[in-house]
């Protein structure tokens, strides 16, 4: 069938809105009509080629929109339901089996090749190859084509153009306090990057109830929003040494550190902000041949580095208890939404890249 997508043709290039095809779904695939897709860091990872995905490819993939086709093997969801697409695992493995599919051995396989498990691809221009798949979805497009495993049915009741970056951003920000560091009532906790995924994390933070929640980044507009979103302090890394504000506001150092940048030189402050039994989670997407150091010392004296993918989601049990959050008043996440028309990607891109805008929608 017929569909328009925002395909990148060169390392670094636009996206550029063109017309291609796109298969038919297999027995374990599901057609959805975008509605929206929100736009994250790691699609400009994939358009900078920091990621192995081919030259030209759409990416996106937090994708949100209505089941029009199901294939033959398809359980989960039917023809008119509304879904969030998340992040695709094989369902086999030992990770899998055990309830840890963000862990899954295939999973750059699975989410960056930019073509289904067997290699097939599966949307062309011609006799050009178009690399799609990413995430299992490729939701930069008019239509997208998951499988059965990475779509998770919403209630048609919530507002389906907004849903769209818990399928990612937001699932792996609060995942990564609610799930990940399991985050105790009363604790203190620092998140360093506060954007869509930090800010997430700040909501996650306040629903584990936690009682002291400071925000470190380096834009200014970034810190005073954080504080709407629950922060109950700010710091400017720019301007101050982040672990000694971080040891003057909690008098020692904080229970739990969550670094959303990926620069080694933040995930030192993360670590170096904890006190003994203090535990570091990192979400933070690095350069693949990114390293930090720690202190060995301050690392056996009982602290506590966490590698966090996806925060430690399984994305159809835990974005139906986010919803659940957000329909209860206790998960305001859309103050961190601007929505765009779809042919307005590349300023949205602009936008985000500048910090004017904290999450990019785009809307079909």
């Amino acid at each position: 069938m017929k569909i328009k997508a925002a395909v990148v043709h060169k390392k670094g290039g636009p996206f550029v809105i063109e017309e291609l095809e796109l298969d038919e779904p297999r027995a374990d695939e599901v057609l959805v009509r975008m509605t929206a897709s929100g736009l994250c860091h790691t699609d400009l990872a994939g358009r900078d080629q920091l990621l192995p995905l081919a030259h030209s490819g759409v990416f996106g993939h937090e994708g949100a929109g209505v089941v029009e086709k199901v294939g033959s093997n398809v359980k989960n969801v039917q023809p008119g339901d509304h879904v969030v697409m998340s992040y695709l695992y094989c369902g086999v493995c030992p990770a899998c089996k055990s309830g840890a599919p963000g862990r899954c051995v295939d999973f750059f396989a699975l989410n960056f090749s930019g073509a289904r498990v067997d290699g097939s691809l599966t949307m062309r221009k011609g006799k050009e190859k178009i690399h799609g798949s990413f995430f299992g979805q490729s939701s930069f497009a008019t239509y997208a084509l998951p499988t059965d495993r990475n779509v998770v049915k919403v209630p048609k009741d919530l507002p389906l153009e907004l849903l769209g970056p818990f399928g990612c951003g937001i699932q792996t920000g609060a995942g990564g306090v609610i799930n990940s560091l399991k985050a105790s009532p009363g604790s203190s906790i620092a998140v360093f990057g506060v954007g869509s995924v930090g800010v997430s994390a700040i909501l996650g933070a306040v629903v584990c109830g936690c009682t002291t929640i400071i925000a470190v980044d380096v834009h200014p507009k970034r810190l005073t929003g954080a504080k709407g979103f629950g922060a109950t302090h700010t710091v400017n890394s720019a301007k101050t040494d982040p672990v000694q504000e971080i040891r003057k506001i909690t008098g020692g150092g904080v229970n739990y550190s969550l670094e959303c940048t990926g620069i080694p030189k933040v995930m030192r402050q993360a670590f170096d902000a904890l006190p003994v039994g203090g535990t570091a989670g990192l979400i933070g997407s690095a350069p693949p041949d990114a390293e930090v150091a720690l202190n060995m010392q301050d690392l056996l004296n009982g602290r506590t580095v966490l590698g966090i993918v996806e925060g430690d989601c399984v994305s159809s049990i835990f974005i139906p208890q986010l919803l659940d959050l957000y329909k209860a008043g206790r998960f305001p996440f859309e103050g961190m939404i601007k929505t765009y028309p779809f042919d307005h990607i590349n300023e949205s891109v602009e936008d985000v890249e500048k910090g004017k805008t904290l999450k990019a929608v785009l809307r079909f």
